[in-house]
């Protein structure tokens, strides 16, 4: 499970547009009984690490170890109450300094989820420093540093993880930033044969290295291949957010709303998918889009009253694709763009720019892609139509 873990770092932005966690002020506060059975495996071990922490309330390892698996389950399901607990879990070493590696890993992926970078490079560089065999630290640093666009940086940290890690992992990541740099064709050859190389993976670790694959060769206009890494990603039966929304992102643009509907029923709590699931039911006309908007709108809304800007690329989408306000949608995805400079957060940019026929907006965007290299066909029409407006 710990490969598969470091894996999740790779992808952990892609989640990073979740609805904004609360944190209670008190521990014993109840905010909602997630609906599960009291025998589920997940929650026996939830009970499990709550009992060893309370047990030993000044345990970091204890501590650790409970907000690593709600911070799991946050990435896994898309929940983001998960992120919520996790914090209330550290919050007595919240000003430590010289905490254990463990538990400066965990607080640099919290820390990451709110987008204080920052603070998360340092988290994860003092963790690497006291724990010089870990891999997890210089997976974060390079996840972070590949939604940055700091590609040499993220290059870097991939190296640093040739010794230590396994080699899937460590072709997993050299892949994930060759694939951003204009060597897609040659990142998916070497992921794949690196995925053949080992039948004996986790089933996690298959799911991560699949994903990527269906993103690359979607990204090639490769789309019956993309499609068959998506199904065998699905068919692996792990719960994954990341896997699901972008799966029915790749739907969506292929005019297939009814699988949309199919494969995320049930998901609403997550933003990332109910936002995929108001789009699906605005494309077949459905009466139930409106209402998945209007509860995606108050998300954001009590969001904004907290002052916090974690979503910005899905408010964007939200604003652009289900409330027609292009203007509104163009100012979400320039201020995300500051912060995440992915290709999906360039799409969404390109699309605000067009529909607000404002091409100067888009510029930071059109001199990454020629900076980058990255390959995608979709981008690149999306920045010549946006050229033809000049």
């Amino acid at each position: 499970m710990k490969s598969a873990f470091l894996l999740v770092a790779l992808s952990a932005f892609a989640s990073s547009a979740l609805a904004a966690p609360y944190v209670p002020k008190d521990d014993a506060a109840i905010l909602e009984r997630l609906p599960a059975r009291a025998a589920d495996p997940v929650m026996v071990e939830l009970r499990q690490l709550r009992a060893a922490l309370g047990a030993r309330p000044q345990s970091a390892d204890a501590a650790a170890a409970l907000a690593r698996r709600y911070f799991e389950l946050a990435v896994a399901e898309g929940d983001p109450r998960y992120v919520g607990y996790a914090e209330a879990a550290l919050r007595p070493w919240r000003e430590i300094a010289r905490a254990p590696a463990d538990l400066l890993v965990v607080r640099g992926m919290l820390r990451q989820y709110r987008h204080d970078f920052a603070g998360a490079l340092e988290d994860f560089a003092r963790a690497a420093q006291a724990d010089p065999e870990s891999a997890l630290p210089h997976a974060w640093r390079a996840a972070i540093f590949m939604v940055q666009a700091d590609y040499p940086a993220a290059r870097r940290e991939c190296e640093a993880l040739e010794p230590i890690a396994s080699e899937l992992f460590a072709t997993g990541c050299a892949a994930y930033v060759e694939a951003a740099t204009g060597g897609t064709r040659a990142a998916y050859r070497r992921l794949a044969d690196a995925l053949a190389s080992r039948p004996d993976a986790a089933a996690e670790s298959k799911l991560w290295v699949l994903t990527r694959l269906a993103e690359m060769a979607w990204r090639l206009g490769e789309t019956s291949t993309a499609e068959r890494h998506f199904r065998d990603a699905l068919a692996l039966g792990v719960t994954d957010n990341f896997l699901l929304f972008t799966y029915a992102d790749f739907l969506l643009e292929q005019g297939r709303a009814k699988e949309v509907l199919a494969l995320l029923k049930g998901g609403e709590r997550s933003d990332t998918l109910l936002l995929r699931l108001a789009l699906a039911a605005r494309a077949l006309k459905l009466p139930v889009a409106e209402r998945h908007s209007r509860a995606l709108g108050e998300r954001f809304a009590a969001a904004a009253l907290r002052g916090e800007k974690l979503h910005l690329q899905e408010e964007a989408r939200y604003l652009l694709d289900l409330r027609g306000d292009a203007a509104g949608a163009l100012a979400a995805a320039r201020e995300n763009w500051r912060k995440q400079r992915e290709p999906r957060d360039a799409a969404v940019l390109l699309e605000a720019a067009l529909a607000a026929r404002d091409p100067a907006a888009a510029a930071p965007v059109l001199a990454w892609l020629e900076s980058s290299g990255v390959e995608s066909e979709r981008l690149r029409s999306l920045a010549a139509r946006l050229k033809g407006l000049r």
